[in-house]
């Protein structure tokens, strides 16, 4: 095979030369004006990229093969597992169970399920070193890898309130961390940030700065594994250069702390951006996040159903959820590239504009004394806030698109009588410590005024 290299009858082109042609093929408008374009997270956008962009900078950061994730609300143990095997018979490879309450049973809820080399996640609505143990004794023989997933952060966040108060809930999380096998004890739900409309370098900035939280907390003894729990949304170069980021961040922020302590990425699509009507739309986006996701190097994916926001969890809905990953893993072979977005100048440097904004703004706010100080002063939730109400105006003007909502709409439409959830944000006054950080979709003041109209 020769030797000479492919190109060498051709001269490189430099930046200045792209600019000039591009230049002349605008006729004289404006390159800037015309071409460039301001993302919510303040970068520019350029309408090419090249090794010149990259300023020597490479990510080095090796993304992992990703699985096939679905996620059970165990109601009941019985049922529970019997869709867990089912699910896992159809092409799910990782199981998400949320418990309820402690009155689950682990050993009927993961009866006859082959826990070989698989990874299961648990989410827990309430605090219990005790419960934790149970799940321990019975898994740690199995060659399974556990997530517990322990945010007490995180539900001071979202609800307002500690799981009892602030030191029985660090109480409670000391002891689960000393459980032998739980190595990936803590978790960092990013996804209330998200779905709550913070920019992408606030999901990053604050997934550090609530991350470090605990890394403070264990710093005199062996930092646990933490999982991030990710929401994708519908800007799909971005989204890819965020999940890049936030390893590089982690990989920044460990250095600091002198350990391996790992990270995984949980993802899956946004809610933020469904919408009730043409609700069938909510799955072309959620192909989208999904692929964003697998290109980003998430560990685990799992999909939203199209009717998720307004149905009751339902065979129809989760088998196409599903089979949208299965068609992206086993059909388009997206699970036998390796790092598929390295190469990429326009990715590579998305990912390190947003990782130097995230590290600037995650700087502030340890300067200001920390995450858990600026959620209990309320920066964190004004900040988001502000964020909110400036794509929400976006959104308003039709200058950010949701195809069949607030733009190319079917006047004909209907959806008053299948709403078996309540879609919007639920208003029912309670005591908080501090102000919760609410979730909101984008479409909900556009939906409740077209809904009194059916």
């Amino acid at each position: 095979m020769s030797k000479t290299k492919l190109f060498n009858d051709f001269s490189e082109v430099t930046t200045k030369e792209w600019k000039q042609k591009i230049q002349v093929d605008l006729k004289g408008a404006d390159y800037n004006n015309t071409l460039v374009w301001k993302s919510p997270e303040d970068i520019k956008v350029k309408p090419f990229y090249n090794i010149d962009d990259l300023d020597g900078k490479t990510t080095n950061i090796n993304t992992p093969d990703w699985n096939i994730g679905q996620a059970i609300f165990v109601q009941n143990e019985n049922a529970s597992n019997k869709k867990a095997l089912d699910v896992l018979d159809r092409g799910a490879e990782d199981l998400i169970f949320t418990i309820p309450n402690d009155s689950i049973k682990i050993d009927v809820l993961l009866k006859n399920i082959d826990l070989k080399n698989r990874t299961v996640y648990f989410f827990f609505q309430f605090l219990s070193s005790e419960y934790i143990s149970k799940i321990d004794a019975f898994t740690k023989d199995q060659s399974v890898t556990v997530h517990y997933n322990i945010d007490i952060i995180g539900n001071l966040a979202s609800s307002g309130n500690w799981f009892y108060n602030l030191a029985k809930d660090h109480q409670e999380l000391d002891k689960i961390a000393t459980i032998t096998s739980a190595k990936n004890t803590i978790g960092v739900n990013v996804s209330t940030y998200q779905n709550a409309g913070a920019t992408m370098v606030q999901q990053l900035a604050y997934a550090m700065a609530h991350a470090n939280e605990y890394l403070n907390h264990f710093k005199n003894s062996t930092i646990p594994n933490i999982t991030f729990t990710v929401s994708v949304s519908g800007n799909y170069f971005f989204e890819i250069a965020k999940l890049r980021a936030l390893r590089l961040l982690w990989k920044t922020l460990t250095s600091e702390y002198n350990t391996n302590a790992d990270c995984t990425i949980l993802a899956l699509p946004s809610k933020r951006n469904k919408t009730l009507y043409d609700y069938n739309v909510n799955m072309l986006r959620t192909t989208t996040e999904c692929m964003a996701a697998s290109m980003g190097g998430a560990n685990t994916i799992y999909n939203l159903a199209y009717d998720a926001i307004y149905h009751k969890d339902n065979e129809f809905g989760e088998r196409i959820a599903r089979n949208q990953l299965l068609i992206l893993k086993k059909e388009s072979y997206l699970d036998v590239v390796n790092n598929p977005a390295d190469g990429a100048y326009y990715i590579e440097s998305l990912t390190h504009q947003l990782a130097e904004k995230a590290l600037e703004l995650f700087k502030s706010v340890e300067a200001t004394g920390g995450f858990l100080s600026n959620l209990k002063s309320h920066q964190i939730q004004k900040k988001i806030k502000e964020s909110a109400a400036k794509e929400q105006e976006l959104f308003n003007t039709e200058k950010e698109v949701l195809v069949g909502t607030n733009k190319y709409q079917n006047k004909e439409d209907k959806i008053k009588e299948d709403l078996e959830l309540y879609p919007f944000v639920k208003t029912n006054a309670r005591k908080t410590l501090i102000e919760p950080i609410i979730e909101k979709r984008l479409a909900e003041s556009l939906e409740q005024n077209r809904l009194k109209d059916e």
